[in-house]
């Protein structure tokens, strides 16, 4: 009998581990794999919507994705190996690109796979997981929100891969509630061309505030002020770009500051992270961790260990996958969804529970010395590596950290023009081309668009 596998969610993550059984079909244990996502399609964050709140089956909308957003990392960081940029475009493209290029990008990945839409349940939302002890099976409980109707179903692995980035940190301030503007949180941010003129300020100093103050600057907003609360992110912002201390209050459209000064705004959009919400799972094997990148419970980032109290074990049958802060993302996904398809199908046996755990709490202790960018990019390439040697994968991904250190590097001097530079492909050593035109000067991102704009094959920003 075929060891029955479950991924919970069809974003990237779950779609590189449905990827990943697909690639090890002919090793190791049979798997029948069955994929739930409860959005249209498979896509994850990268599915753009105008929804916002809920959507049309009262389902809490998961993107939070805007109009014209670009990639904030090189391309080059994202490239799978096997499937490159220039196969599936026919050319070399700019290193970061738009949204839609990027999420044609997986699709063509998912299709190279051998993933057809048959293989992932789409408008299946998972409502319950919990495990049996004794029997040492999962029961997982999916509506399908096209008729209405739950059913329950039994699995001997799961695999969650649902994400991160879609249940909202939302702090408030005394007075909010009769601000005399508009209050979102930036995960209801659709559109920067609704805050054309306006005076808008910014809770937060991550790179959500970043990219967010980028996109209101470059459609024209009057102001953009970023409060914050640990440190400034510290840019060379343009001048209608500001950082101050964290906000205290609000009266009508003044907002008071630590450092005492106020200011007159018309928007505030919450910029202050995500929460990590399971509700789906079993409190005693529900993943409760913040956005660091090692995390409790999980040897590797992956493999459950109820190492808390009031969780328990799953036998080493329970994985979450892509929940780590990122620097690495889509190779990131494909790695451990590899990673986890080689354990469940036995091709890769890990260390006793003793073992498991120990490294678990020795990540934990190192990831509260990373305290700058190149050391958490160092951690990160490291961890990719450690991925790489359980299981012999060949091609090696820490040449992604040089680039991502240069990235830094070109934020630091111009956080403007940091996405017009050019980035060597670690494979192939080709850097990429740079559009005529600066990214502040591009408004529309459609693919057909930005692939029939001009290119120059050199970077005469570069030293």
């Amino acid at each position: 009998m075929p060891v029955r596998v479950c991924i919970v969610g069809a974003g990237p993550s779950g779609m590189a581990a449905l990827g990943m059984f697909k690639k090890l079909e002919s090793q190791g244990e049979a798997c029948e794999v069955t994929v739930y996502e409860k959005q249209d399609a498979p896509g994850g964050l990268w599915n753009l919507t105008w929804r916002t709140g809920l959507d049309q089956y009262g389902e809490t909308v998961h993107s939070s994705m805007y109009r014209d957003l670009f990639s904030n990392g090189p391309k080059e960081v994202l490239e799978f190996p096997e499937y490159s940029f220039l196969e599936h475009f026919g050319k070399e493209i700019p290193s970061c690109p738009p949204r839609a290029i990027l999420q044609d990008y997986l699709q063509g990945y998912w299709r190279f796979l051998g993933i057809e839409r048959s293989d992932v349940l789409v408008k299946h939302s998972v409502k319950e997981v919990s495990y049996d002890d004794v029997k040492k099976i999962f029961s997982v409980t999916v509506k399908d929100l096209v008729e209405n109707q739950e059913s329950s179903q039994e699995f001997d692995k799961v695999l969650v891969a649902s994400g991160h980035f879609s249940t909202p940190h939302v702090p408030t301030f005394p007075g909010i509630e009769s601000f005399e503007g508009r209050v979102l949180h930036a995960h209801d941010f659709r559109n920067a061309r609704e805050f054309t003129g306006k005076n808008c300020l910014l809770i937060g100093s991550s790179f959500t505030a970043e990219d967010v103050a980028l996109q209101l600057y470059k459609f024209g907003a009057k102001s953009v002020t970023i409060s914050w609360r640990s440190q400034p992110m510290g840019f060379a912002w343009p001048d209608t770009v500001k950082e101050v201390p964290l906000l205290t209050k609000v009266s009508g459209k003044t907002c008071y500051f630590k450092d005492g000064h106020q200011e007159e705004v018309d928007a505030i959009i919450l910029c202050t992270g995500y929460r990590h919400s399971f509700p789906f799972m079993a409190p005693d094997i529900r993943l409760e961790a913040t956005n660091t990148f090692n995390l409790p419970h999980l040897y590797r980032n992956c493999q459950w260990y109820g190492t808390r109290p009031g969780t328990k074990d799953t036998d080493g049958s329970l994985f979450y996958l892509g929940m780590t802060n990122q620097f690495y993302t889509f190779t990131l996904f494909m790695m451990q969804g590899l990673w986890s398809a080689h354990v469940v199908k036995g091709l890769l046996t890990v260390p006793s529970r003793e073992e498991c755990v120990a490294q678990i709490e020795e990540y934990l202790e190192q990831d509260k010395l990373l305290n700058t960018c190149h050391k958490m990019i160092d951690n990160q390439a490291q961890y990719m590596e450690r991925l790489r040697a359980d299981i012999g994968h060949q091609v090696c991904l820490t040449g992604s950290a040089t680039v991502l250190k240069r990235w830094d590097q070109d934020k630091r001097q111009d956080i403007l023009t940091y996405r017009d530079k050019a980035h060597e492909n670690i494979f192939t050593g080709v850097v990429s081309p740079v559009l005529t035109e600066p990214w502040v000067q591009l408004l529309d991102d459609s693919p057909g668009t930005y692939l029939g704009r001009e290119c120059v094959d050199d970077n005469p920003s570069r030293d």
